[in-house]
């Protein structure tokens, strides 16, 4: 007699929850997975208006490898259900004096760039082969291992070799300027911190790896908009028999003793599971779901500190701004005040370095032709007690047209067509993320040391956890190896 499937519950559609249920009905489990919106992807998520397509989320994918995971794990192939197309220049840095810089990922272009702006191309060679050394280190015992704890890391190693290994004694910045001396050029470099939403000046020199990821793999963008990679696997999902509920917010997790035995939802409905993952962050799911309030709370509250936030402006104009690239920073002219600010003041800043995301320098169907579609997100912190006002976080916008006008983007606020306006508020409220944090939890050299939660709960043996608060931590490409991952660990705890 064929023995039943074990029933998984998945509490979540964001990248983590879904590579999560493709993962484990692509190994035989009966998978269901609940969404509080209407759409699958969570901060993947996209709004047109007026003939401008926005993306209200991830701007650009790193890693391609990691989001062809849940496809093959299934036996298909991710070109069949999605494209990439490769950005280029990856970046452009603008400064206040005028200096431009474009980030390639060719290395020659790049030495050229840096003789061209008068930094050593022999520190900047010296600076990718250290991050290349990190990020080989952090792959092999890091993210394929799937560790949760630092023992996992140094199995196999010596602790001479792993504290080499992650540059365990240095801070990001101290990492880049060992190597690059020129100013503006080590600032671009120290700002790869941004995908995880943190401090060059606080996070550790592991966090050095992500040049790397981005220089040896490519910088990606999806035709049509990046929500088309969560399309791909929902169609994904449904050809591996997964069972979507939409519009079904999950209000409470059901326990026995140290047992998870189901899920109750915001209409009344209970439904039982043999296993539950959860995608929502780690310290919100515990105090909304479990309501837990117990020292491992505490504990999590504290490792698991929420990154930035971000004033996220998503504007249709009626022009182009030839100067911009798909990929651009518009630099602070103090970055260690600006991120002083942010994550020691946790105030707004008075000037802020500015992601800015041009997609249509890659892809025109995204606006009505001559027109622009821009994003602007400068970090900020997030949701606080008591919370910045309106009034604050309308001045901060007015600051930051007021800096993009006076470097180069000549009357844009003429010029804008249609304006988005997210405020961390508004994130926590369409996602239930901690605090409105974009990116997750912080990392932190004295705080966490860049590890996040594991995947499987510490106090209920059938709980998992998937998604930015879980490791290997937050971006697209973590949170979908993450779900990978979860699988892994599934079966390895003997799920079948």
């Amino acid at each position: 007699m064929e023995r039943r499937k074990q029933r998984v519950l998945v509490i979540g559609g964001g990248l983590g929850g879904m590579s999560a249920a493709a993962g484990l009905a692509a190994e035989g489990f009966a998978v269901e997975l609940f969404e509080k919106n209407t759409r699958l992807g969570g901060k993947l998520n996209t709004k047109t208006v007026r003939g401008y397509r926005f993306d209200l989320g991830p701007s650009i994918f790193i890693l391609p490898h990691y989001f062809r995971r849940p496809f093959e794990r299934a036996g298909r192939r991710m070109e069949d259900y999605v494209r990439f197309v490769e950005v280029a220049p990856q970046w452009r840095g603008f400064f206040e004096d005028g200096l431009t810089i474009d980030l390639h990922r060719d290395l020659a272009a790049m030495e050229r760039e840096a003789a061209r702006i008068g930094a050593d191309p022999a520190g900047y060679r010296s600076f990718v082969e250290y991050s290349r050394r990190l990020y080989a280190f952090a792959e092999e015992a890091y993210l394929e291992r799937g560790a949760d704890w630092f023992w996992e890391v140094l199995r196999g190693k010596t602790q001479r070799e792993a504290l080499a290994g992650i540059d365990w004694f240095r801070r990001m910045d101290r990492g880049v300027r060992r190597h690059v001396k020129h100013e503006p050029l080590a600032r671009m470099l120290e700002f790869f911190v941004k995908y995880v939403g943190s401090s060059p000046y606080r996070a550790p020199a592991l966090l050095n790896s992500l040049a790397w990821s981005q220089l040896a793999h490519g910088l990606w963008y999806v035709p049509g908009g990046m929500h088309g990679y969560a399309d791909a696997l929902a169609r994904l999902l449904e050809e591996l028999g997964v069972t979507v509920h939409r519009n079904a917010e999950v209000t409470a997790i059901d326990r026995a003793g140290r047992h998870v035995t189901g899920l109750r939802l915001a209409d009344g409905r209970r439904v039982r599971g043999d296993l539950v993952v959860c995608n929502m962050e780690v310290v919100p799911a515990y105090r909304r779901l479990l309501g837990e309030t117990g020292p491992l709370l505490r504990a999590h509250e504290y490792a698991l500190a929420p990154a930035a936030s971000g004033l996220v402006l998503d504007l249709g104009v009626d022009c182009r701004y030839p100067q911009l690239a798909h990929h651009n920073f518009f630099y602070s002219a103090d970055p260690r005040r600006f991120l002083h600010q942010i994550h020691v003041e946790h105030r707004l800043p008075d000037d802020p370095t500015l992601y800015v995301v041009c997609a249509t320098r890659s892809d025109d169907s995204i606006a009505p032709p001559g027109c622009d579609v821009i994003k602007v997100l400068p970090h900020i912190p997030c949701v606080q007690d008591p919370p910045f006002t309106a009034a604050e976080y309308e001045a901060l916008k007015q600051r930051v047209y007021d800096k993009l006008e006076r470097m180069g983007l000549r009357d844009l606020r003429r010029h804008v067509v249609v304006e988005d306006v997210l405020v961390p508020e508004d994130i926590q409220r369409m996602y239930f993320t901690h605090r409105g944090a974009i990116y997750g939890a912080v990392s932190d050299r004295t705080r966490n040391m860049a590890f996040k939660a594991p995947k499987r709960s510490l106090l209920y043996e059938n709980l998992y956890f998937v998604g930015g608060t879980v490791n290997p931590g937050p971006g697209t490409p973590m949170v979908v190896l993450c779900g990978q991952k979860v699988a892994d660990a599934i079966l390895a705890d003997g799920g079948r």
